[in-house]
C-alpha cells in the first residue's frame, strides 16, 4: 500500500471518528482528536501513524520462523510474586508463568490442572457429621472461628441457617464437617524439570496461613486441615459448622517448595521481595520469564516442558508484554505494529468511537464482553421517615409505569456506542443462574401511562404534568415530581438527561441532581443512598453478591449501622424465603438452583430497582491476532493466553 493511500485511510478513519462524537453525545471533537493516538492535530496524527504504519511494513521478514507476540499493558508490575499484591498488571503475566489451577469463567468455574472440580454430587465432597465438645474451634452461627462454650449459638448437624440455630449446653453434640478431595491432573512438571506436586500446593497453604503473608486469612481460619494424601491428591477440611460455597476452588495454587524452602532456605516473609518469587518466578505454564527490563518490558518464552506441549501449545513462542501507561500511545502503536494486543487496563474510555470506526475500517479488531458491573435505578420504595415526601413508590405499578417510560436501549447506543447489553435481572443473562420467562419492561410509553391513569395519576389539564385524583395517600392536585439523584460521571449525567425526557413524555416531573461521589456515598444516617434521603437513584454494582443485596434484613438502618445494600427499603417474605432457600443451599442442588430463579421472578415483579445494562471492557487487537477472549469473569484477558497465535 503506497504512503499516500496510507495517508488518505487514516486520515479519513480520524475525520470519521471526530464526525461520528460530534452527531452522538459524547465528549466534544476537541477531545477526541486529543485522544486519538499522540498528537494534537488531524495533520499531526495522520502523518506520524503513517511514519509508524510505513517503517513497520518496510521491516524485512526475520525469516526463523519463531513467532511473538507484544502485549501492550498500562503499567509496570511491582512484583510477580503471587501474594505480593493484586495489581492486574501481575496477573497478566502470571497467567503466562501458571495456567490455573482454576479459572473463573462466565460466572462459572473451571478446573484447569485439576482432573475436575470436586461437588457433592460426584461424592468427592461431602458433609459428615461431627461430634465436638466444650473446648474444641468451631465455626458459630454467625460464621466465626471460636472456641466451643456453653451458650455458644451453633448450627447443629444439618442446619444450614439461623432459624434453626442452637445454643450449646455443654454435652457433646453433632456438626456438619465438609470434606474435599483434589487430585491432579497427570504429568505436571515446574519448569525446572522437577515434578509439581500437591505437596507444592499444600506448601502455598503454609505460605498463606503465615503471619508476614500478607493476604487474607478468611479460609485458612476455618480450615481443619490441608493435606496431600499421595502426589495428586490433596484433601481439604473445613472446621465444624463452616460450610462453604465454594469448597470446590480450596486448593491452593502451587509454589515450588523444592526451590524456595529446600533450596534456597527462604521462609514466608523472604519471598516477597527475593528474586526467584517477585521478579522472576518458576512455574508450570505455557511460558517462562526471561527477562525483565524495569521501567520497559517483560519477556517471556515457550516453556517446553509445558503440560499441554504435545497439543501444540502455546503456539507463539516469545510474548513481550510492554508498559505503556498513555492509552493514546497505546493505540497508535498497535496500529503502527508496535504492538499486537493493548488490554483492557490500558484503554480509556473516551477512545471508544473512534477504536469502533477502526474496526469499521477493518484497521484493528475490537474485542469487547460484558463486565460483571451493572447500572440500576433504585425506587425510594421506603425512605427514612424524616425523609418526608408523597409516597410515589410503595406501589408497584408507579415502578412499573417507571420502567415502560424509559428507554434504555437508547442510553446504551448513543451514551455507550451501542457496547452495553440491557439486561432484565440482577444476573446477566450468561449467568447460569439467570431465570428464563421473567418479567419484562421494554420501552411502550403508552402502557407506562396506562398504568399512570389506573392508579388516578392524570392530566386533567392537559399541560403535561399529572396530577394525584384519588390517589391514595397522596393529596389530590399533588404533582408527579421528585428528583432523581446520582452522581458527577459524565455519561451519567448524559444518560439522565434522555430519560428525564422519556419520562416527561408520560408525564412526570423529573429534577436532576448529582452530586460528588463522597456526598452521595457516604455512611448514614445522613447519607443520601445509604441513609435512604432519596426519591429515585442510579449507580452501579457488581453482579456478585446476587439476591442477599434485596432481603429484608439488608435495608440500611440504625441498628445495622446503616451498613445494608437494600437501599430502597424493598421488603417482601417471599422474596426472603427465596433468596434464604438459595443462600442456606450449596451451588449444584436443586435449592440453590430454584431459590435463586423464584427470587428473580419475585423481584423482577415487584421491581424495587431496575435493572438497566450491563457496562463492558475492551481490547484492541491487530488483525492478525488468533485466540483472544475476553471473559467476564475473569480479570485478565491472558487467561488463555497459550492458545494466542498470530498469522
Amino acid at each position: 500500500m503506497s504512503r499516500k493511500k496510507l495517508m488518505a485511510m487514516i486520515g479519513t478513519i480520524v475525520l470519521s471518528s471526530i464526525i461520528l462524537s460530534a452527531c452522538m453525545i459524547t465528549p466534544t471533537p476537541e477531545i477526541i482528536i486529543e485522544t486519538v493516538v499522540v498528537e494534537k492535530t488531524v495533520e499531526t496524527i495522520v502523518e506520524k501513524v503513517v511514519e509508524k504504519v510505513v517503517e513497520k511494513t518496510e521491516e524485512p521478514a526475520v525469516g526463523d520462523g519463531l513467532k511473538t507476540l507484544v502485549v501492550c499493558q498500562s503499567q509496570e508490575p511491582d512484583t510477580l510474586y503471587w501474594y505480593g499484591g493484586n495489581m492486574l498488571a501481575a496477573r497478566h503475566i502470571q497467567h503466562a508463568v501458571y495456567d490455573g489451577p482454576i479459572d473463573s469463567r462466565t460466572y462459572g468455574y473451571q478446573a484447569v490442572i485439576l482432573e475436575k472440580l470436586p461437588s457433592t454430587e460426584d461424592g468427592d465432597a461431602i458433609i459428615n457429621a461431627v461430634t465436638v465438645q466444650a473446648g474444641d474451634i468451631v465455626v458459630n452461627d454467625a460464621g466465626a472461628p471460636v472456641e466451643l462454650i456453653e451458650g455458644m449459638l451453633v448450627r447443629p448437624y444439618g442446619c444450614r441457617s439461623s432459624e434453626c440455630a442452637v445454643e450449646f449446653g455443654g454435652p457433646p453434640m453433632e456438626m456438619d464437617q465438609m470434606f474435599v478431595t483434589f487430585t491432579l491432573v497427570e504429568g505436571l512438571k515446574w519448569s525446572d524439570g522437577e515434578d509439581l506436586t500437591v505437596d507444592d500446593s499444600v506448601y502455598t497453604f503454609e505460605l498463606t496461613a503465615d503471619p508476614s503473608t500478607p493476604v487474607s486469612k478468611f479460609t485458612i481460619d476455618r480450615t481443619a486441615s490441608y493435606e496431600a494424601l499421595d502426589d495428586r491428591t490433596a484433601m481439604w477440611i473445613g472446621l465444624p459448622g463452616y460450610v462453604d460455597k465454594t469448597y470446590f476452588t480450596n486448593f491452593w495454587i502451587p509454589m515450588p517448595r523444592h526451590l524456595w524452602q529446600e533450596e534456597l532456605g527462604y521462609g514466608p516473609a523472604d519471598l516477597l521481595e527475593a528474586e526467584e518469587s517477585s521478579r522472576m518466578p518458576m512455574g508450570w505454564g505455557a511460558f517462562v520469564i526471561k527477562e525483565w527490563v524495569p521501567g520497559d518490558h517483560i519477556t517471556v518464552e515457550k516453556n517446553p516442558l509445558y503440560y499441554r506441549a504435545s497439543e501444540g501449545l502455546p503456539y507463539v513462542d516469545t510474548i513481550i508484554f510492554r508498559f505503556v501507561s498513555d492509552p493514546n500511545a497505546a493505540v497508535a502503536q498497535l496500529i503502527s505494529g508496535e504492538c499486537d494486543i493493548v488490554t483492557q487496563d490500558a484503554l480509556s474510555a473516551d477512545l471508544t468511537p473512534l477504536l469502533l470506526k477502526l474496526e469499521q475500517e477493518s484497521v484493528v479488531e475490537l474485542a469487547s464482553v460484558a463486565s460483571t458491573t451493572w447500572e440500576h435505578v433504585d425506587f425510594g420504595i421506603s425512605p427514612v421517615p424524616e425523609y418526608d415526601r408523597p409516597d410515589f413508590f410503595g406501589d408497584v405499578r408507579m415502578r412499573q409505569a417507571f420502567a415502560y417510560c424509559l428507554d434504555r436501549q437508547i442510553v446504551a447506543d448513543t451514551v455507550f456506542y451501542g457496547l452495553p447489553t440491557v439486561i432484565d435481572s440482577y444476573l446477566p443473562p450468561d449467568h447460569p443462574y439467570h431465570a428464563d420467562g421473567l418479567p419484562e419492561y421494554p420501552y411502550d410509553p403508552e402502557q407506562g401511562q396506562a398504568l399512570l391513569e389506573e392508579m388516578g395519576w392524570v392530566d386533567a389539564d392537559s399541560d403535561g404534568v399529572r396530577k394525584a385524583k384519588d390517589v391514595e395517600g397522596v393529596l389530590d392536585g399533588t404533582p408527579l415530581e421528585f428528583t432523581w439523584l446520582s452522581v458527577t460521571d459524565a455519561t451519567r449525567i448524559q444518560s439522565m438527561q434522555i430519560w428525564q425526557q422519556n419520562l416527561a413524555d408520560c408525564g412526570f416531573i423529573v429534577n436532576l441532581e448529582n452530586v460528588p461521589v463522597g456526598q452521595y456515598f457516604a455512611n448514614g444516617p445522613d447519607g443520601p443512598l445509604f441513609g435512604r434521603r432519596f426519591d429515585v437513584t442510579s449507580f452501579t454494582s457488581s453482579v456478585e453478591p446476587s439476591c442477599s443485596r434485596y432481603v429484608s434484613n439488608a435495608v440500611p438502618t440504625a441498628n445495622n449501622g446503616w451498613s445494608g445494600e437494600n437501599v430502597s427499603g424493598f421488603a417482601d417474605p417471599d422474596f426472603d424465603a427465596a433468596c434464604n432457600r438459595a443462600l442456606t443451599a450449596l451451588p449444584g442442588t436443586v435449592d440453590y438452583f430454584e431459590g435463586h430463579q423464584d427470587a428473580q421472578r419475585i423481584f423482577s415483579e415487584q421491581l424495587p430497582v431496575l435493572p438497566l445494562f450491563l457496562h463492558y471492557k475492551l481490547a484492541l487487537l491487530r488483525l492478525e491476532v488468533d485466540g483472544f477472549i475476553l471473559d467476564a469473569t475473569e480479570d485478565s484477558a491472558m487467561w488463555n493466553i497459550e492458545a494466542f497465535d498470530t498469522q
